[in-house]
């Protein structure tokens, strides 16, 4: 297994994790059922609140005594939508925020939790579009129970909330005292996900299992983790998308490569594809995770040209400089990360050799270059196959292309990319 093995790193907690089928039927044991009497439930779209399980929900509480508000979260949530909440239920005595939805509904609940104890506004909390202001970690306590097998957000300490339009960005409230309570990873409540959400879900999960996976900021366990998700994404994602929607198996390794993925980003962070997510989602009302997934591929074929063009100028170059040496290291470490993913998802599980040959301190470029052709041929496949749609159907065109490009950070990629680079990964995905 190709893991980095850099020991010099920290680690952000995890929620409590109560995973497996029919775990909803869990709520009324929790503690903080137990000792709530108002909770908001922040509800995502329809598939949840039109099934017998919403019912069964609210049954519980009625048994509990708990009085239960309800928001509903349609598309990714804004400043607004937060204050909004904010504004009409500070004042109800709220001593629980329960989430039940995909990655918007969470990022909702999340802030909403975090700002219910707070005064004023949550703009000036923001990363980048804020006033800096720094939130003090006091929040109401917050159970994250996802339905789509995406973004991870019931990992994470963050909750990420958008403006739509020229002046629009896609910003994140942070702080460590945010990550969920308990996250309730239930698979039966992800199959009535719809069949394009649960393949943008998905292709965003892996997105984020292979970006952390890369990362410039990498560590053990957050290899360990994304090439766990990565291997149940492969076991699960084309199925529940085709021919196997109601396979529950298959659902609950899609919520864990999720759940994984979100731990991964937090500790490792991102790469170019979601430097775009976030340019492209403050400009354009674009699904978050059709975003990743159309740029996936493509973003990982120009990573994999640049660094195979470096290292094989070096390698020839044979050169004595220290600075070249370190740079050869590097960047043979990341394509063999490459190549090891391609094997990964290419070969059959019982065939090792193959990957088993990445590991190798001998490794032959011509090897490393077939193997990292197979992981870009594979996610352009998983791209058609599961019908990601294209940037130009939502609007995006070629005169916006250069201003996308100049405001899209590639923090944490393995590579720099010129704003020409980044416009090519654009302009194949129109």
């Amino acid at each position: 297994m190709l893991i980095n093995m850099n020991f010099d790193f920290s680690f952000s907690r995890i929620p409590e994790i109560i995973f497996g089928k029919g775990k909803l039927s869990r709520l009324p044991e929790l503690p903080l059922l137990k000792t709530a009497r108002k909770v908001l439930i922040v509800l995502g779209g329809r598939s949840f609140s039109e099934s017998s399980k919403y019912g069964d929900m609210l049954e519980i509480f009625a048994k509990l005594n708990i009085e239960d508000h309800i928001v509903s979260v349609k598309e990714e949530p804004s400043p607004e939508l937060v204050d909004s909440c904010v504004s009409k239920y500070k004042d109800k005595g709220i001593d629980l925020v329960i989430s039940i939805g995909g990655g918007s509904a969470i990022d909702a609940g999340k802030a909403i939790s975090a700002m219910l104890l707070q005064e004023g506004s949550v703009m000036p909390y923001l990363e980048g579009v804020g006033e800096g202001k720094v939130h003090d970690g006091r929040k109401i306590p917050f159970i994250a129970i996802p339905t789509t097998a995406g973004t991870g957000s019931e990992a994470t300490k963050n909750a990420v909330l958008s403006r739509v339009g020229n002046n629009g960005f896609k910003s994140s409230l942070r702080h460590d005292n945010l990550v969920p309570d308990i996250a309730i990873l239930d698979p039966e409540l992800t199959v009535a996900c719809p069949k394009a959400v649960t393949a943008a879900s998905g292709m965003d999960a892996l997105c984020q299992l292979i970006g952390s996976y890369m990362s410039t900021k990498a560590t053990p366990m957050t290899d360990a983790l994304a090439l766990s998700g990565m291997v149940a994404v492969k076991e699960s994602l084309k199925e529940i998308c085709t021919n196997m929607p109601n396979d529950i198996e298959k659902r609950g390794r899609m919520l864990y490569a999720a759940f994984a993925s979100g731990v991964t980003l937090a500790n490792a962070g991102l790469g170019i594809v979601h430097g775009f997510a976030s340019s492209i989602g403050g400009m354009y009302n674009i699904p978050h995770g059709v975003i990743c997934g159309t740029l996936l591929a493509q973003s990982v074929e120009v990573n994999i040209s640049i660094l195979l063009e470096r290292l094989e100028n070096i390698l020839n170059s044979q050169t004595k400089n220290r600075r070249d040496k370190t740079a050869r290291i590097d960047e043979m470490e990341y394509v063999k990360k490459y190549a090891y993913i391609g094997e990964l998802f290419t070969n059959n599980a019982n065939n090792t050799n193959n990957i088993e040959s990445i590991e190798g301190t001998d490794t032959n470029l011509d090897s490393l270059r077939i193997a990292c052709t197979k992981l870009v041929d594979y996610l352009k496949d998983l791209t058609e196959v599961l019908e990601i749609p294209r940037l130009g159907q939502y609007g995006v065109s070629e005169k916006d292309l250069f201003a996308l490009a100049k405001v899209t950070s590639e923090k944490n990629n393995p590579v720099k990319l010129s704003a020409e680079q980044k416009i090519q990964i654009l302009r194949s995905r129109l």
